[in-house]
């Protein structure tokens, strides 16, 4: 029964016994005097309570709205995208209820993002949620509106201008940050912990990539201060000659090789890690996904507990809190991860002083 039809039943001149009114054309039983009141009130209690249901139901389907969340990665995996879901679970959301959230990757290719985020934003969208700076860069340029949580960036949001103050955002954009440059130092120090000798490093990273080019600068100048020499090896995408690229690093003689980790080198993860463990490189990478599929050890923010935490950037905002209110959080905790079955396959061992350090260690 539709709303107009309701209305048509209750408000027309020839009432029946549903609205309360006496009917003309009554095939029911004649009634009593006494008995004429209490049934007419029961009817007319039952036909109210039947109207308010159904125009309750069509109520909450026009009003009714699902909030929609859309999520953009550079890259396939699911690891911080699921850290982000159990974040929305812990708070109550159930996707397909109270939450629709879509996930979307550029498979790697960096040059597809402005792309994908413009068709995202187009969509009906309540919250966009960017995994990487690439991501939240091409989201910045794409809508001014709609709210944009950074799930973690590498880079500073200040100085990259996606923000005016961390305490402050004053934009549509704020999230978290990872502070992963302002780690370059501690992880080459780590390195020379480990291995006391070296002398060569070398770097491979996304030539194309605004993090990874900031990131050879940062381990460039920590490089410098330590009075070590770093050989920088570019790739680009979509599909790099790794082959070539660690022929290349064993001529060059390296002692280690650092990885900036991004989405192109993560879609390639595991190629560029076997070929670092059959070339006997230790490897220090920037994320514990990379040691989990093979490298040697990360340093970094735990990127887990921050993807979990974004959900609550999505809960205050539906609940009516503005981005620009909501300040840019930052890590406080930094996770050593060491993987041993690496570290033997290349011969090495790990120094009882760092393992004692290790906050996870892979056998």
């Amino acid at each position: 029964m539709s709303t107009s039809k309701v209305r048509t039943v209750c408000g027309s001149s020839a009432r029946t016994d549903l609205c309360g009114g006496r009917s003309e054309r009554s095939s029911l039983p004649r009634l009593t005097d006494k008995a004429k009141p209490l049934s007419r009130r029961i009817t007319a209690l039952a036909a109210v309570a039947l109207v308010l249901a159904l125009c309750g139901s069509v109520g909450a389907q026009q009003t009714g709205k699902i909030p929609r969340i859309r999520y953009a990665s550079g890259a396939p995996g699911s690891l911080l995208f699921d850290a982000f879901r159990q974040g929305l679970r812990d708070r109550g959301y159930v996707e397909g209820q109270n939450l629709l959230i879509e996930h979307r990757d550029a498979g790697g290719r960096l040059d597809l993002m402005p792309n994908l985020v413009n068709e995202l934003v187009q969509q009906k969208v309540d919250i966009f949620v960017a995994s990487n700076n690439v991501v939240i860069r091409a989201a910045q340029k794409a809508t001014q509106t709609i709210p944009i949580i950074m799930l973690q960036s590498s880079l500073d949001p200040v100085s990259s201008g996606y923000v005016d103050t961390l305490a402050h955002p004053g934009g549509n954009i704020t999230g978290l940050t990872t502070l992963g440059r302002d780690l370059s130092a501690k992880r080459i120090e780590l390195l020379k912990e480990i291995l006391p000798r070296i002398s060569q490093l070398a770097i491979l990273w996304d030539a194309d990539g605004p993090g990874p080019k900031m990131a050879f600068t940062e381990y460039q100048a920590a490089a410098h201060r330590l009075k070590l020499n770093l050989q920088s090896f570019e790739v680009r995408g979509p599909n790099p000659d790794f082959q070539n690229v660690f022929q290349a690093i064993k001529k060059s003689r390296a002692d280690t090789l650092i990885i900036v980790g991004n989405p192109l080198l993560t879609q390639h993860r595991k190629q560029v890690l076997e070929l670092a463990t059959k070339n006997r490189l230790p490897t220090m990478n920037e994320d514990i996904e990379y040691v989990q599929a093979g490298g040697l050890l990360s340093y970094a923010a735990e990127r887990v507990a921050l993807a979990r935490r974004a959900a609550t950037y999505v809960d205050k905002i539906l609940k009516g809190a503005k981005p620009a209110n909501l300040p840019v959080e930052q890590p406080t905790k930094f996770e050593l991860v060491i993987n041993l079955k690496t570290a033997k396959q290349i011969g090495l061992t790990i120094p009882p002083n760092v393992l004692a350090r290790a906050d996870k260690v892979i056998k």
